[in-house]
């Protein structure tokens, strides 16, 4: 398909309370938007770096200019029939995933509307409804995370993630683990701590906790193999899988036993179904994570969450959790407890609401150029 128009929108999402992490505590979520075109139809993406290079080495601000001068530019104009193509056509730019993601997803949205079918569908899905998960970041108390995790697993929650940080860990996990003994329960560190800390590591290990997500550095594989090595508990890649590459060395070293896919994080839908392709054919399950996106990436999440090696609930939330309302409709929400489906129309099935996004876009590009 000729790809016409490019539009590309840097927004600030605020949310509803901040949301704490190892790498910082957020209030706003920055993300990116882009709308392409072809002929009468469009497609929407979106990816989220947030506005601080902590997650990765990509922030909001940045991962705008290198869209709108480097990648963009280089696809108008351009018959591209696969994702394949896409994905070559962004090749002379080093790096930056998340900004070359926010032009894949809007590919695959497009690529699905021309072809009147949903993206679940288009991609392979197994089936629309997905299984998700409840995810907690450091909370104002451990008493309030108590509380907050009995509300989710009594709504029917199959899964909660905990967020773990130095000043946040073992404490607060051993006190969850005395409330809730028999809850399937995983930890993030999002890339906190070193092989220094292997003894704290061992006891995480006699928690029968499901994995232990990113502990060691966000760009690691080699360090995270000596780690699993060991400990029982299946260590879960995130931050250091960017792409393809970085896939196949983490398994070749035996770096993990789960691997959570993020389209931002690898450059797009066409790079997280091969990363799914090869992690199933080498016997490692998956499960999709997200960056808080507005309705439009969470719906390309809930799409790609379909495949068959998806097996562990997704991080895909209801609308409200996070946003009141969200930028885009239908917002996101459950269809059965710890559920959601993905949508039967064509394309992601969402799109930002033009008037919030007028509201929320902090730069906004037009390619061609009027």
């Amino acid at each position: 398909m000729l790809i016409d128009s490019i539009d590309i929108y840097h927004v600030a999402m605020p949310l509803v309370y901040p949301f704490r992490t190892a790498f910082g505590d957020n209030d706003v979520i920055e993300s990116l938007l882009v709308r392409m075109g072809s002929g009468e139809t469009y497609g929407w993406g979106e990816s989220a770096p947030w506005g601080a290079p902590g997650y990765s080495p990509e922030f909001a601000a940045g991962a705008f200019l290198v869209l709108r001068n480097f990648l963009a530019p280089n696809l108008i104009g351009k018959d591209l029939l696969t994702g394949v193509d896409l994905q070559k056509a962004m090749a002379h730019v080093k790096g930056n995933p998340f900004a070359k993601a926010a032009l894949d997803l809007a590919w695959w949205d497009l690529h699905a509307r021309i072809q009147g079918e949903p993206l679940w569908r288009i991609m392979g899905g197994a089936r629309p409804d997905v299984d998700v998960g409840a995810d907690f970041g450091v909370m104002e108390s451990v008493d309030a995370l108590l509380e907050t995790m009995q509300a989710a697993l009594a709504a029917g929650f199959k899964r909660v993630k905990l967020k773990f940080r130095p000043g946040w860990d073992m404490d607060m996990l051993t006190a969850v683990r005395q409330r809730f003994p028999d809850a399937v329960i995983h930890i993030d560190c999002n890339s906190a701590y070193t092989l220094a800390d292997l003894p704290m590591f061992k006891q995480v290990d006699t928690f029968g906790l499901a994995m232990i997500e990113q502990p060691l550095m966000h760009d690691d594989i080699l360090d995270h193999a000596a780690l699993q090595a060991e400990l029982t508990t299946p260590i879960c890649l995130d931050e250091s899988i960017t792409s393809l590459d970085k896939t196949r060395q983490a398994i070749q070293v035996n770096a993990c036993g789960w691997i959570n896919i993020k389209p931002g994080r690898v450059g797009g839908l066409t790079n997280a179904i091969a990363i799914h392709d090869l992690s199933e054919q080498a016997g490692i399950p998956c499960w999709v994570g997200g960056m808080l996106e507005s309705a439009v990436g969470a719906s390309h999440c809930l799409a790609l969450a379909t495949l068959p090696n998806f097996i562990y609930p997704a991080d895909v939330f209801p609308s409200e959790r996070f946003y009141n309302p969200d930028l885009a409709e239908p917002p996101m929400a459950l269809s059965a407890p710890s559920r959601m489906t993905a949508s039967d129309s064509p394309g992601c099935g969402a799109e930002p609401d033009p008037a919030r996004l007028e509201l929320q876009t902090l730069e906004h590009a037009v390619l061609p150029a009027p």
